[in-house]
């Protein structure tokens, strides 16, 4: 039922939360697959856990191309209804599919999402709640919960699950950093969802995080202001076909 997409370069600091990821996918309660984007990195530097897994499947990709174009190229490779962004440093919560999934199913919205934590190297966990607030909301919504672009983002990417369609139809944005918010924008702006007020995902805070990397400021003002605008015009255009529709 799920695809959960994955981009990672296999740096050997990272294969552990990266065995830690499949360790929480297989926690999960629902069928799921997951595909992972080798970002310039080969095969025989997959952890043994997710090479000996026949749900992971793995695209090769001959040079490092940055995270939005291998999640977008790794998109190709989906093949089920629902799909899922998520870091290789990251975690899910144990009933995270479940609850998203059947929220889809037995509403028909196009998204749900949740609040996320953020993990400490010493194993507490603190909860983020994201700005747009629980429940549901209608396509578009969801960024008018993101006032400026120095504001917290309205709604935490990596918790969306969402029709494998819609994702398709709103990608990766081409930016170096804060492609997500682009993805997330995009996704919320397309279709109806629902956020649920509990967390889904595990956010690890650590020196190798990639906010936390020599040159992330100087491009996060600029990365945010496009996705921010790219958000208000995306749900203008969507706004006006819908008026335009209903005449």
């Amino acid at each position: 039922m799920i695809t959960v997409v994955i981009a990672s370069r296999l740096r050997e600091e990272r294969l552990e939360f990266l065995s830690a990821m499949h360790a929480s996918l297989t926690r999960q309660s629902v069928p799921w697959e997951a595909v992972i984007a080798l970002d310039g990195a080969t095969p025989d530097r997959l952890p043994a856990p997710l090479a000996h897994d026949s749900r992971v499947r793995t695209l090769p990709l001959p040079r490092p191309v940055g995270a939005a174009c291998a999640r977008n190229l790794a998109l190709t490779q989906v093949r089920t209804e629902f799909v899922n962004w998520a870091d290789d440093d990251d975690e899910f919560t144990d009933d995270a599919m479940s609850l998203r999934l059947n929220t889809l199913e037995s509403t028909g919205v196009g998204w749900c999402a949740g609040w996320s934590e953020d993990q400490h190297s010493d194993g507490s966990t603190t909860l983020w709640r994201c700005p747009t607030p629980p429940g549901r909301h209608e396509a578009g919504e969801v960024w008018t919960y993101w006032t400026s672009p120095a504001d917290t983002i309205p709604i935490g990417p990596t918790t969306i699950l969402a029709r494998t369609d819609l994702v398709r139809a709103a990608p990766m944005g081409g930016l170096v950093q804060g492609e997500d918010y682009c993805a997330a924008l995009g996704v919320t702006a397309l279709a109806a969802g629902i956020l649920l007020p509990v967390p889904v995902y595990r956010y690890r805070k650590w020196g190798g995080q990639m906010t936390a990397q020599v040159g992330h400021d100087q491009l996060e003002a600029a990365a945010r202001e496009h996705a921010w605008a790219y958000g208000r015009s995306l749900r203008a255009l969507v706004r006006e076909s819908g008026n335009f529709a209903q005449g």
